[in-house]
């Protein structure tokens, strides 16, 4: 456990907040997740969907599914740069 001293007789500890701050965001990654999956499984109807220049016919859930999981790829290709941009700073 890390803990500071700021003062004689004065300690602040990271470690204790640090596994809260865990906690939050395991809880705050577990909420997202049952949304997404609840907003997904309630949109199940067939939808027409154009991409350039193709048209193409699947179940909501499916594009809801596939969007989700691009665009959280996309953000994991950019903390990654960010990520490796300051560490070469």
């Amino acid at each position: 456990m890390r803990a500071q001293y700021l003062a004689p007789g004065v300690c602040h500890d990271y470690g204790g907040q640090m596994k809260l701050l865990k906690r939050w965001k395991l809880f705050l990654i577990a909420t997202l997740l049952i949304l997404i999956v609840v907003v997904i499984l309630q949109n199940t109807e067939a939808v027409r969907t154009e991409i350039l220049f193709f048209s193409v016919t699947l179940p909501r859930a499916l594009l809801l599914s596939v969007t989700t999981a691009l665009g959280f790829a996309m953000g994991l290709v950019v903390a990654a740069r960010s990520s490796r941009e300051k560490k070469a700073d």
